[in-house]
Parts: structure tokens; sequence; C-alpha cells
């Protein structure tokens, strides 16, 4: 039988972190690497036998690679502590690490926002993995470097994704400072052309291509929101090609 630890990045959860953990009891092994919480995130945690590391973040890549050199498991799934993994999600999970026929899987995300899950506002991402020569590269929406094939689970999981507009709206500023930092890192320039164009393509392919029109009012909002972080992006890599941040 394959083994499986979950790896938790955890920042001043305690309202979430206990469901979270409850999710991914049938785990062999549960890591959190926490950011210093000065809430009852760790003491939560403590109750349910997990190994807790402690590391002052400076970007989303850097947390899930400290904590990876203390996974024991054959696999390794990536989780949020707002992210709840299902039963039926549990069953797949463990039927497939023992089936050998991928090195990582993605498993569908669904939106939650006004109070419900917006089934056709959903990310496609790679979460889990077989613990062999994996790392993470990028400040935000790290991309999982991997090797071998990708197959995708059908079941969801539950991601309580935003706490409201405003918690919404600061997580989106939040990811554009990191998105901006990355792309000046990389040479790459802003222009006008880009605040007007970008936001509008994102807005379109989240709306219309992606269906977003099916969730109603809370997939406009979506879209709109998702729109707004990326010309947000481009405003904060022409404040730092000015020198103005």
């Amino acid at each position: 039988m394959q083994t499986l630890t979950v790896i938790i990045p955890t920042f001043n959860e305690e309202n979430y972190i206990e469901d979270c953990l409850i999710s991914v009891s049938f785990a062999n092994q549960i890591i959190i690497v926490d950011s210093f919480s000065t809430d009852f995130t760790v003491k939560i945690a403590e109750k349910y036998n997990c190994k807790i590391l402690e590391r002052k973040f400076d970007n989303f890549s850097n947390q899930k690679n400290f904590a990876i050199k203390d996974a024991t498991s054959d696999w390794i799934l990536f989780l949020d502590a707002d992210e709840r993994v299902t039963e039926k999600l549990k069953l797949e999970i463990l039927k497939n690490i023992n089936k050998d026929k991928c090195e990582a899987f993605k498993i569908k995300f669904p939106h939650f926002y006004m109070n419900r899950f917006l089934y056709h506002t959903e990310n496609k991402v790679i979460r889990l993995v077989k613990n062999k020569n994996i790392h993470f590269e990028g400040l935000v929406h790290e991309k999982l470097i991997h090797e071998g094939n990708v197959g995708l689970l059908k079941n969801f999981m539950l991601h309580y994704t935003y706490k409201g507009l405003f918690h919404y709206i600061k997580k989106k500023d939040s990811y554009a400072w990191f998105q901006a930092k990355m792309a000046r890192e990389k040479k790459k320039r802003a222009s006008y052309f880009h605040l007007i164009f970008k936001p509008t393509y994102r807005f379109l392919h989240t709306y219309i291509i992606r269906k977003g029109f099916l969730d109603g009012v809370p997939g406009l909002a979506v879209a709109a929101i998702d729109a707004y972080g990326v010309f947000s992006r481009y405003v904060k890599m022409i404040l730092i090609e000015r020198d103005l941040k």
C-alpha cells in the first residue's frame, strides 16, 4: 500500500484548520508549515498529531519546499487550511495512488462565493504528486515541478475560497504584488495596452468561455474581480518600473 503525506501551509487559520485536518485524518502523515501564527492555529493542529514546522513567510513556494524535505510518504497532497477533502475525493485519492498509472493528479476546485460553490468557475490544479524530485517555483500561484504523467481526479475539492467581497479584493491585491515582482524579475514591462486588453480578456474568459454566467450573480462578481486582479497586477508593474512603490 502506498502512503500519503498532507502538507498544509498556515497563518492565523484557527477558524478553518480543524475542519481541514479532520478531512485528511486518513493520511499517514500531516505536516503543518506555519508562518508564526498569533492565534490558536498551532494549538489546534497539535491535537491532531501533526508534525509542525515554523518558518517566516517569504513566498508560497519556499514555504512548501521547506516542508517537502520532511515528508516521509510515497505521495504528497498539498492543501490549504480553507480546503476540505470530501469522502468521495478521499476514496478516489486512495484508489489512484495505488494504481501506479500517473505520477501526479490535478484536482478540481470550484470557487466558493456568496454562500455557494460555483461549479462553472473552477480551477484544475496539480495537488497530488509522487514524492520524488519535486519542488515549487514562483512567488504566487506557484508551479509544481515534477516528473511523469498527470491525471485528473473527477471529484471536487471543497474550497472555501473567499470570506467576503473585501477579503476577495484584498487577496487579489496581495497576489498582484507578487505577480508584478515576478514579471519585473523576468524583465517584462507593462503598457497601457496591457491595462485595457488583459483585464477585458480575463473577464470574458472567466464569464463567457468558462461559462461563469451559468453561476448567476456570483459568477459575474468573480469574473469582474478576476479582471480587477489582472488590472491591479499591471498597475503595480508600472509602479515598480517607475520606482513609485
